[in-house]
């Protein structure tokens, strides 16, 4: 079915920039006003510890990955809601919906990804010293897990938003708190031994920090952490997956 997700990712795209006036540059500006907002309350006035790295940088790093989370898992969210009409006409597999969103958060993620590359060049000739190594060759499999961890727990949420509409509200709220719970605006370094096992269990900690490895060869990640991880994503995957296709054939009495 691809020519058919090709079609759901152009009438997604056009709609969203039919009335716009910047256009792409939404997914650019996203970031960067995030980011100095960060930098600002959380590197200049808390004065949260980055792991010696430029505070801009290390917020950018993880705005664009949770970006790319977040994106998909808002949009794959709210399948049965927002395409009741289209589901109610014809059929076709339902799967192809969601999977259209998160290839449109991945071409959001690559604009904002160039973007964030134009600000660590300038900041690697200005001095600061990375360690660039053959682990950038693992970025298309931290973007697989991130797509599998939102395509997971949207796919679920999904089912439950077509019969309680009241958990869209709760949605934008409880992704947030996520983000705060997830190594975005602190390093793993700074959590407690104690506490590390818990922070673990959230399948994206892992994502954040192996991104910010790849780039900057800084982290406090393990091997068995990332294990740990996947394992969680992919059992998450599936539970999403099968309530999704036992949803789609009952969710138009609810919806």
């Amino acid at each position: 079915y691809r020519d058919l997700i090709y079609l759901f990712i152009k009438r997604d795209f056009v709609t969203f920039y039919k009335q716009t006036i910047l256009g792409p540059i939404w997914y650019i500006l996203q970031p960067l006003l995030n980011t100095i907002v960060f930098t600002i309350i959380f590197g200049r006035l808390a004065q949260i510890p980055t792991d010696n790295l430029p505070p801009f940088l290390f917020y950018m790093a993880g705005n664009i990955i949770w970006g790319y989370f977040a994106f998909c898992i808002n949009s794959t969210s709210t399948t049965f809601v927002k395409n009741a009409d289209i589901f109610g006409k014809v059929y076709f597999p339902r799967i192809t919906v969601p999977i259209s969103n998160v290839i449109i958060g991945l071409l959001q993620f690559s604009l904002q990804l160039i973007f964030f590359l134009c600000f660590y060049i300038y900041f690697v000739i200005n001095g600061l010293s990375v360690n660039i190594n053959y682990s950038l060759i693992f970025l298309p499999f931290i973007l697989l897990h991130t797509a599998i961890i939102a395509l997971g727990f949207g796919l679920l949420l999904s089912s439950l938003t077509s019969k309680y509409r009241d958990l869209t509200f709760v949605l934008g709220f409880g992704i947030q708190l996520w983000m705060f719970a997830t190594p975005v605006v602190y390093p793993l370094s700074i959590i407690p031994e104690n506490y590390v096992i818990f922070s673990i269990l959230n399948p994206m900690t892992s994502v954040v920090e192996s991104f910010k490895f790849i780039f900057f060869g800084e982290s406090s990640i393990k091997l068995i952490h990332i294990f740990i991880s996947v394992s969680i994503s992919i059992s998450i995957f599936f539970i999403g997956l099968i309530t999704f296709y036992k949803t789609e054939k009952t969710f138009l009495d609810t919806v």
